[in-house]
C-alpha cells in the first residue's frame, strides 16, 4: 500500500503539519516526488513487493518540495526526492537537498553521463528533445540538427515553448557546453528570429500547432508525440499522424537528452532504504516500468521498451554528463533574457 499526499494548498499554509512521519522506520521510505505520472505507482508497488519497504509518497512541484525540505530542516522525513530534468535536480543540489551516495550497483548499471560526478543524484529515465515537422512542407533531410533551426529559410516557421520552460533551458545549456556562451546566444537569437508566434503552451501544443499548419517545425520531448500517437482519442492520433519526428545531430554529437532523476536527501532518516530504492530504480524491472509508463527511454541498455520506441531503432544520443546542464542553467537563463526569448 502506498501512503500518498499531494501538496495542493499554498506551501506556507501546509507547513504547520507534516504529511509523513518524521521518525525513521526499518520498513519505510519517505519519497518526495515531482513526477506526476500515475504509472510511477507501479514502481513504488514493485519496490515494496521486492523489499517489504512501504513507500510514503508526498507529491508536489520541484520548488515546493525543495522549499519544504529546507524548512523542515534536520527534522525532515524526506528520504528521497525525485523530479524531472537535470536543471531541477541541479537546483535541489545547490540548495543542499542531496547527499553523496557511493553505490557499486549504480556505478555499474548507470552510464557515466547519467551520474552526478559526486553521487548527489542519478538519472533513471531519458527524455529526448526532438524536432517535429510538417512532412508536407519539410523534407527531413533539410533539418538535421538543432543548429539548422536558425536557417533563414525557416523564418516564421518555428513553434517552441517559452524560455521559462526547464526543457528549453537545458537544451540551451547543452548548446553553451558545445558552442560556448557566444555561440549559444547566436543560436538562441536565430531561433527567436524564426519563431512563428510568441512562445505559448506546452510541448503538446507545439505539436498540435504543426499539425494545424501554424508552423512547419517545433521542438518537443519525444514522449509528448508518443502519447498522442498511442492515445485512445482519435483526434490525438490524427495530430500525431499529420507530423513527423526526427532526432537531430546524428552526424556529430547526437540528440540532446535529459533525465528523470533522484537523489538521497541530505537528512534522510532512512538512508539505507533510500539507497536501496535508487538501486531498485536502476533494475531491469524498474527500467521497463519507466519505458512503458511514460514512454521514456531507459538508461540501462537492453531493457524492453514500447513498440513505438523500439520501432525507432538505435540512434545517437549526446553523452554530455547531465550535471553540466544544471551548471550551465544560470547562463542559459541570462541568454534567453538577452535575446528576448519570452
Amino acid at each position: 500500500m502506498i501512503h500518498r499526499q499531494r501538496l495542493v494548498a499554498p506551501l506556507a499554509a501546509i507547513l504547520a503539519g507534516s504529511a509523513l512521519a518524521s521518525t525513521a522506520g526499518a520498513d519505510e521510505l519517505n519519497l518526495y516526488s515531482a513526477r506526476h505520472y500515475d504509472s510511477d505507482e507501479k514502481l513504488y508497488q514493485a519496490f515494496t513487493e521486492q523489499t517489504g519497504i512501504e513507500v510514503n509518497l508526498l507529491e508536489g512541484d520541484s520548488d515546493q518540495l525543495i522549499e519544504r525540505i529546507q524548512r523542515e530542516g534536520v527534522a525532515s522525513p524526506a528520504d528521497v526526492m525525485i523530479t524531472v530534468d537535470a536543471g531541477r535536480l541541479w537546483r535541489a543540489e545547490q540548495d543542499g537537498v542531496f547527499q553523496s551516495v557511493e553505490s557499486d550497483v549504480l556505478n555499474e548499471r548507470l552510464p557515466e553521463a547519467m551520474r552526478h560526478p559526486e553521487g548527489k543524484w542519478f538519472g533513471f529515465s531519458q527524455r529526448v528533445r526532438a524536432i517535429v515537422y510538417n512532412p508536407e512542407n519539410v523534407d527531413p533531410s533539410e533539418i538535421t540538427s538543432y543548429e539548422d533551426l536558425t536557417d533563414p529559410r525557416w523564418e516564421g516557421e518555428i513553434c517552441i515553448r517559452s524560455s521559462n520552460n526547464i526543457y528549453n533551458q537545458s537544451l540551451l545549456a547543452s548548446m553553451i557546453e558545445h558552442h560556448g556562451a557566444e555561440g549559444a546566444e547566436e543560436w538562441a537569437q536565430g531561433v527567436v528570429g524564426n519563431m512563428a508566434r510568441d512562445p505559448e503552451g506546452g510541448d503538446t501544443d507545439q505539436i498540435k500547432a504543426v499539425a494545424a499548419g501554424e508552423c512547419d517545425l517545433a521542438v518537443a520531448n519525444h514522449y509528448y508525440y508518443v502519447r498522442l500517437l498511442e492515445s485512445e482519442e482519435a483526434a490525438d492520433r490524427e495530430v500525431a499522424e499529420k507530423v513527423g519526428i526526427l532526432f537531430p545531430n546524428q552526424d556529430d554529437r547526437g540528440t540532446h537528452v535529459n533525465v528523470g532523476g533522484a537523489g538521497v536527501v541530505s537528512t534522510a532518516p532512512n538512508r539505507e532504504n533510500a539507497v536501496r530504492f535508487l538501486e531498485f530504480l536502476a533494475s531491469d524491472e524498474a527500467q521497463e516500468i519507466f519505458a512503458a509508463g511514460n514512454y521514456e527511454f531507459p538508461v540501462v541498455e537492453g531493457v524492453k521498451m514500447s513498440e513505438t520506441l523500439e520501432s525507432w531503432g538505435e540512434f545517437k544520443k549526446d553523452d554530455l554528463n547531465v550535471s553540466i546542464l544544471g551548471e550551465n542553467n544560470p547562463e542559459a537563463v541570462r541568454i534567453f533574457d538577452r535575446v528576448g526569448w519570452r
